[in-house]
């Protein structure tokens, strides 16, 4: 079984959890998700670059 958060769920426990926030904790909050948000972008470009790099190197052979 995966212990992995469905999006559903991560909405609804940071609903409960942003609504008793102060503006510090939100503040910290946004920072996360703009750096999650790199971290994923990130991971889209290397997967990217990989996969280009697969294929350029089969072409060569």
């Amino acid at each position: 079984m995966s212990s992995d958060l469905s999006l559903q769920q991560i909405a609804e426990s940071v609903t409960k959890s942003v609504l008793n926030a102060s503006d510090k904790d939100l503040e910290g909050f946004q920072k996360i998700i703009e750096e999650t948000i790199k971290v994923r972008d990130g991971h889209r470009n290397l997967q990217k670059m990989i996969k280009n790099y697969s294929t350029s190197t089969i072409q060569r052979s």
